[in-house]
């Protein structure tokens, strides 16, 4: 059979709108399509692939639990996801652990988890969940709609009740907001989709304050900020604040599917047997190769590392800016940076998006006017060079028309 783009129009929900490109394999940093040209990857699966393409750490976790057990049921307990769940609760501040396969899943057990503590502790008038504009959580229907962005949510007939939404790093709407009626409060450290805006320390700190005064749990979506991205093993070490539930999915499997949910034993304790789970949650296949890319990034090297291609990036960003003056600043932390275009460049971050692939680089966009990069945490530091010589002839093309 040949496998062609036209065939996704004959047999695919019209729900993306892939490009003509169809990779078929990838290396380190490095992708090549169906015709054999070559992509410098700087968009990570949109910050999944942590450790880049068939890491042979990630082959062989695969190879070695595909000969063992694949998947059982939650009827029984497995290997992996046991070193798994110990080793991320010797690296975090949490104590229990929830596996899923999506960080919208984790997320969907947080909120459901929140909602149970409150019902539990203080009664149904406290479940009350405030989120932030401009966020993105998942695309379950609790999730989106608590997540801050009307046109993924709208459209889908009655939204679950009792969530609201305050601006992003605005302390005194949200402190106007927030009372003994609020169960939760989801924020990401970092906003990703929303355009790549990282936070004061004064405002998360007061959003910290602000949970613990009301008795509302805090709930970080560090789904895309996770697992070594912003140099950090999470985010929230790096902010100084801890928060009383931790979401985690994308890099944390390198590309295998799956999610975590972190929390305090106290908290857990409220999903009773029975009150929520997931078939394919926890199984062997996805904690064994989960397991590999943890271990793989959870070290000084990897982390400090992050730090060091920040940098490069900053300056690759900043040589570039000095010929074309297309961005007005270039936003994010680790290995999660969003270039922001300025207003004669507008709205065009797709533009840019189109060009680097015709120039072989793969990158993202965060809204219609931040270009994004989220690349390997390990990226070979060449790699990072010839990506930014290729970004910089993608720029010229769109400046030059």
């Amino acid at each position: 059979m040949q496998v062609t783009r036209d065939i996704f129009n004959d047999v695919m929900v019209p729900n993306y709108a892939p490009s003509d490109v169809i990779p078929v394999k990838g290396e380190g940093s490095r992708v090549w399509d169906q015709n054999g040209k070559e992509f410098i990857d700087f968009a990570g699966g949109i910050a999944v692939n942590c450790l880049g393409h068939c890491h042979p750490n990630l082959v062989n976790a695969l190879k070695e639990q595909g000969e063992k057990i694949w998947h059982l049921s939650n009827v029984m307990t497995n290997e992996p996801a046991l070193r798994l769940a110990k080793k991320l609760v010797d690296a975090t501040f949490a104590e229990k652990v929830y596996f899923a396969n999506s960080g919208a899943e984790a997320n969907e057990a947080a909120l459901k988890l929140a909602r149970r503590v409150a019902l539990d502790n203080y009664g149904a008038e406290k479940s009350q969940i405030i989120a932030f504009n401009k966020a993105f959580h998942g695309r379950t229907f609790f999730t989106v709609t608590v997540g801050g962005q009307a046109a993924y949510s709208d459209g889908f007939g009655p939204k679950p009740g009792d969530i609201d939404h305050v601006d992003y790093n605005d302390l005194a709407a949200f402190e106007a907001m927030i009372s003994d009626k609020t169960c939760a409060v989801m924020i990401e450290p970092l906003q990703g989709e929303g355009g790549i805006i990282s936070p004061t320390n004064e405002f998360m700190q007061g959003v910290r304050d602000l949970c613990t005064k009301h008795n509302a749990v805090l709930i970080f979506d560090e789904v895309q900020t996770g697992v070594g991205r912003t140099g950090d093993l999470y985010a929230y070490e790096g902010l100084g604040i801890t928060p009383d539930i931790l979401t985690t999915a994308k890099a944390l499997g390198g590309g295998f599917p799956i999610a975590a949910m972190l929390t305090s034993t106290d908290i857990a304790k409220h999903l009773k047997i029975g009150t929520h789970g997931s078939t394919y949650g926890g199984n062997a296949l996805a904690c064994a190769v989960a397991e590999a890319a943890f271990d793989t990034v959870n070290t000084n090297e990897v982390l400090a590392g992050v730090k060091e291609r920040e940098q490069l990036f900053r300056e690759g960003f900043s040589a570039i800016n000095a010929k074309y003056n297309v961005f007005s600043e270039v936003r994010g932390k680790g290995l999660l940076l969003g270039a922001v275009l300025t207003e004669d460049y507008a709205g065009r971050a797709k533009d840019f998006l189109v060009a680097s692939a015709e120039n072989g680089l793969m990158s993202l966009v965060a809204g219609a006017n931040v270009i994004r990069f989220t690349p390997s945490l390990v990226i070979p530091l060449e790699d990072i060079k010839e990506g930014l010589n290729r970004f910089e002839k993608a720029v010229a093309q769109v400046v030059k028309g």
